[in-house]
This record gives structure tokens, sequence and C-alpha cells, in this order.
């Protein structure tokens, strides 16, 4: 558009003149869209800020009718809107990544509590299959496993043999691989 032609409307705006209005935006608004989809990459998005763009251009008509220059004005606005666009997104992916964060960090405890409560009743029902063993079975699981001596040591204290210590401890955990299985 010529600079005088552009001037005039320019005037006509500022005087609140909807067919300067209309003219400007038929053949602004298309460059302005694409100027902004180059750098947002998504058709509806750019096209909602120009009209937020030209939406200014008319509620901000008295001072832009004083610019030199629409045309620069109009892709400085556009230029500023890419710039809010970016940083609102830079603060959007922050609070999503806090809030991701935040979810992680309660389930993970909700997790634990659950692996806890799941360790104890499983500690329980072990122990309680280990109450139900013969005592000769019970005494030499409980030694190994839970006293820490090894199968030598066992044997000698209770004077067996060392292969009936480990069939007694072969036994003891088939049965409570038996008793978990169990439901």
């Amino acid at each position: 558009m010529e600079t005088n032609i552009e001037l005039n409307y320019l005037e006509k705006l500022g005087k609140g003149d909807h067919d300067a209005f209309d003219l400007l935006f038929t053949i602004y608004y298309p460059k302005v869209k694409s100027f902004l989809f180059g750098f947002i990459k998504d058709a509806d998005i750019a096209s909602d800020m120009a009209q937020d763009i030209f939406f200014k251009v008319w509620t901000n008509r008295e001072a832009i009718s004083k610019t030199t220059s629409f045309r620069s004005y109009l892709f400085r606005m556009a230029k500023n809107m890419v710039y809010d666009y970016y940083e609102h997104q830079t603060v959007k992916e922050k609070y999503d990544l806090k809030q991701q964060e935040q979810y992680d960090h309660y389930y993970s405890d909700i997790i634990d509590i659950e692996e806890n409560m799941y360790a104890k009743e499983l500690s329980l029902l072990i122990d309680i299959l280990i109450d139900k063993m013969p005592a000769q079975r019970k005494r030499i699981f409980i030694m190994s496993r839970k006293e820490g001596f090894t199968n030598d040591e066992i044997a000698d204290h209770l004077k067996i043999n060392k292969r009936t210590v480990e069939n007694h401890l072969t036994q003891a955990l088939h049965d409570i691989r038996t008793g978990i299985a169990t439901p």
C-alpha cells in the first residue's frame, strides 16, 4: 500500500471509520497471520493472535492513526506477541513440570506406603506359616534365616546331619512359597 494512501486510511481509522479499518484489516491480516504462523506453527493460535492484534488496533485507533508506518507498527505488535507467547509457554511448562513433580511425589509416597503395608502383611503371613511348621523344621528355619547360622553350625548345634538341615530348609521354603501362593 502506498504511504500516502495508508496515512489517509490511518487518519480515517483514528476518527473511527469502520471502512478504513476493514480495508487495513483486509490488506494486513493475512500478512500478520502468516508472520505469526512462521513462529508459532499453529494456524489456530496464529489466527487468534492476529485477531487480537487487530482488536488492539481498533481499541487504540486514535494513537495508531499518528504512526508513520502502520506495517512496522503491526509487525512490532506481532513480534511482541510472539515473545509473550513463548514467555507464557515457558512459565506454563515450568508450572506443569512442578505439578507433575508434586503428583509424582504424592503417588510415590502412596506407593511406598502400599509397599510397606504389603511387606508387613507378607512378613506376618510368613511368621504364621513358620509357626505352623513342625517343631524341628521351624527351629532349623529360624536358626538359618533369622539368626544367621550356617547349615554346618545348625547341624553341629542340633546334633543332626547337615543333609537333614538342608532337607528341612528346602521343605520350609516350599511350605512358605505354597502358603503365600494360596489365596
